[in-house]
């Protein structure tokens, strides 16, 4: 049984029966293969909270009205002064409810896409931009900073924008198959 993967010379072929350690492993032994795994519980950790916020959101009919406690509509008027950007604010306001479905279809869309591993890089962006996007906005005026989470997944993100997903993804499964062709 194999993990699926083989990238020309630096592949892990891991798993080939009884006895078949992590020290078995080409590059490094069990190092090496904690280097090439070290991003996956990150990308599961992100991609199901993503999807978990979006099925949150989505299910929840007073956060998809643009008014009433608990509402999309009443948190942004609410940090609309003491957010970084608040033209983003405005834009928001401008129609809360599909700002509201935007956001969770948003959330819902990298969330699937960072677990299965499809259009990585892209989907690790679309959630960078998200976090960035709620730090300037809902959690900016969080004190200290570091208080707003917003930031912490804006950096959680970016390890996942430069390296993809290269292990147990469907990108890695089309890359397999391409230079299979070739």
């Amino acid at each position: 049984m194999s993990h699926g993967h083989r990238a020309g010379g630096n592949g892990i072929a891991a798993g080939r029966g009884a006895g078949a350690g992590l020290g078995d492993a080409p590059h490094g032994g069990w190092r090496g293969t904690a280097r090439h795994y070290a991003l996956l519980p990150l990308r599961i950790f992100l991609g199901v909270t993503f999807v978990y916020a979006a099925l949150d959101k989505l299910t929840d009919s007073q956060f998809l009205a643009a008014s009433g406690t608990g509402s999309i509509g009443e948190m942004m008027r609410g940090v609309r002064d003491t957010s970084a950007v608040p033209a983003l604010v405005d834009l928001a306001l401008k129609n809360p409810e599909g700002f509201g479905y935007a956001i969770a279809c948003g959330e819902l869309a990298v969330g699937i896409g960072t677990l299965i591993g499809l259009l990585a890089r892209l989907a690790a962006l679309g959630g960078a931009l998200i976090s960035l996007s709620l730090w300037l906005t809902v959690s900016w005026a969080s004190d200290p900073y570091y208080y707003g989470n917003d930031l912490a997944y804006l950096m959680a993100w970016l390890p996942l924008v430069l390296a993809g997903a290269a292990y147990f993804s469907v990108d890695a499964a089309l890359a397999a198959r391409r230079r299979r062709r070739l």
